[in-house]
Order: structure tokens, then C-alpha cells, then sequence
């Protein structure tokens, strides 16, 4: 049986740590913070610890740091 069998088509809750995730209340996927594309737990990859969201893809986490200042200004 699948990990993510049962659970229907629901948007999961999802406590990010480092390296890892730990799944609070079952579901399928999760919402991208910065693009609201819903991401199929089995294929998620990136998230921030500190802000505790999940991103679709690299490009999406990386604009999510900028958004937040995280990303030292490299104007020159």
C-alpha cells in the first residue's frame, strides 16, 4: 500500500524540518506558496524550515528568499 493511498485528492498538513517532512494531517498534496500550484507530496522537494511553506520548484523557493530579504543584494 501506497504511503498516500486513502487520503483522496485533500490538501495534506505538513510540518517542514530540516531534510525532511512530517506529515501532521494526511493528504495528497500540498499548495506552493509563492505560484498556489498544488504539489503531489511524492514529488516535493523544496520548502523553508523558517517560514514553514513548501515551493513548487528551485525558482519558486529562490523568489520566496528574495521576497523575504533572505537573499544578500548583489547590485553592483
Amino acid at each position: 500500500m501506497n504511503l498516500f493511498e486513502g487520503h483522496g485528492n485533500r490538501e495534506a498538513k505538513v510540518r517542514y524540518l530540516d531534510g525532511d517532512f512530517q506529515i501532521l494531517m494526511p493528504g495528497s498534496y500540498v499548495i506552493c506558496a509563492m505560484t498556489g500550484a498544488q504539489i503531489p507530496l511524492d514529488e516535493l522537494r523544496y520548502w523553508s524550515v523558517a517560514r514553514q511553506e513548501p515551493y513548487a520548484s528551485v525558482t519558486s523557493a529562490f523568489e520566496a528568499d528574495k521576497r523575504a530579504g533572505v537573499l544578500p543584494n548583489q547590485s553592483r
